[in-house]
């Protein structure tokens, strides 16, 4: 599993709109500079997240997007899963027709907790969490 480059994206994008409770508007170019992502990526992925219930657009001269739904409903799942589809630990954990050895496999019971566990996660971090968080001085 891999969470793409544009998933991540998401995640600072919607971060950001969380700094201002999601009620200031922020334009592609504003949010683009302060979250140091490329223009083209930016606008792309605002339209999936719009998309998914997470962001709204405002059209007009002061026109932008905001957050859809307060930051405390807004998990880490619910923006990766927007951009990247439902989360895959292995094939046959989603889709257990992948793999004919299921009913025998000893690791996916393995696979299943593991996926369950990540999900898990992803679903209890919200936006409103991490915006509180404090923002490192530097990464070690």
């Amino acid at each position: 599993m891999t969470i793409t480059r544009q998933a991540d994206y998401a995640v600072r994008l919607v971060l950001c709109l969380s700094r201002t409770d999601g009620r200031k508007v922020m334009t592609v170019d504003e949010v683009s500079k302060e979250c140091f992502i490329p223009k083209s990526f930016t606008a792309k992925i605002f339209q999936r997240l719009s998309h998914a219930g997470i962001t709204s657009s405002r059209r007009g001269v002061r026109g932008g997007f905001v957050l859809a739904r307060n930051p405390r409903d807004i998990s880490l799942l619910q923006v990766v899963e927007a951009i990247d589809g439902p989360l895959e630990v292995n094939r046959c954990v989603i889709d257990n027709t992948n793999c004919d050895l299921n009913a025998t496999c000893v690791i996916h019971p393995v696979w299943v907790d593991i996926h369950r566990d990540i999900v898990h996660k992803l679903k209890s971090v919200t936006f409103e969490y991490l915006r509180n968080q404090p923002i490192p001085n530097s990464i070690s």
